[in-house]
């Protein structure tokens, strides 16, 4: 018989200082059997780093032609696609040629440095792609902080991020290894 998700209710608020952005969201987290807790934490940090009024959670890992995060214009076309992990080639030119801004959020340490290698020559041709790292020993330390009902709080300045989770504070810093073309 196959597991279902296991649903967390997420109070997520996020301050922006880089972007100006100031916003509570509540939202309803499936999180795949499959899926860790580090991963779950990432794709929250994900949607705090890409926050606005009309970026959604979509089926994700569960599903293989949609990213993990996704944003629409009210006409319906895809403005960003958020995706985590260590995607395929072919997934990123399907990804860039799907959507205006594509951002691919790596981690995983050693593992994501040796895709990195293996696709960085290959991204170069796709203007609205970026790449961004998170080291390993922070998103495991995010993966510590998951529970099925969580307030977090999520401080975004000059590119460095503080996640808290009741009393505890998890510092990620992303590290760009690929920047979008404007």
């Amino acid at each position: 018989m196959a597991q279902k998700s296991t649903i967390y209710k997420v109070e997520l608020s996020v301050s922006d200082m880089d972007r100006h952005y100031y916003e509570t969201h509540k939202l309803t987290v499936a999180k795949h059997p499959s899926e860790t807790d580090e991963r779950m934490m990432v794709r929250l940090v994900a949607f705090a780093l890409n926050a606005h009024e009309h970026l959604e959670m979509t089926k994700g890992i569960s599903t293989d032609d949609e990213p993990d995060i996704w944003q629409k214009s009210l006409s319906g076309e895809l403005e960003l696609w958020v995706a985590l992990g260590l995607p395929s080639e072919k997934i990123i030119r399907q990804s860039c040629g799907k959507a205006k801004a594509v951002r691919i959020y790596a981690y995983g340490g050693k593992p994501a440095e040796m895709w990195w290698e293996k696709v960085k020559n290959s991204t170069t041709r796709f203007d609205n792609l970026q790449v961004v790292n998170f080291a390993e020993e922070e998103t495991k330390a995010l993966g510590e902080l998951a529970n099925r009902a969580m307030k977090i709080q999520v401080n975004i300045q000059d590119e460095d991020v503080m996640v808290s989770v009741d009393d505890t504070i998890v510092y990620v810093t992303p590290q760009e290894w690929k920047r979008a073309q404007d």
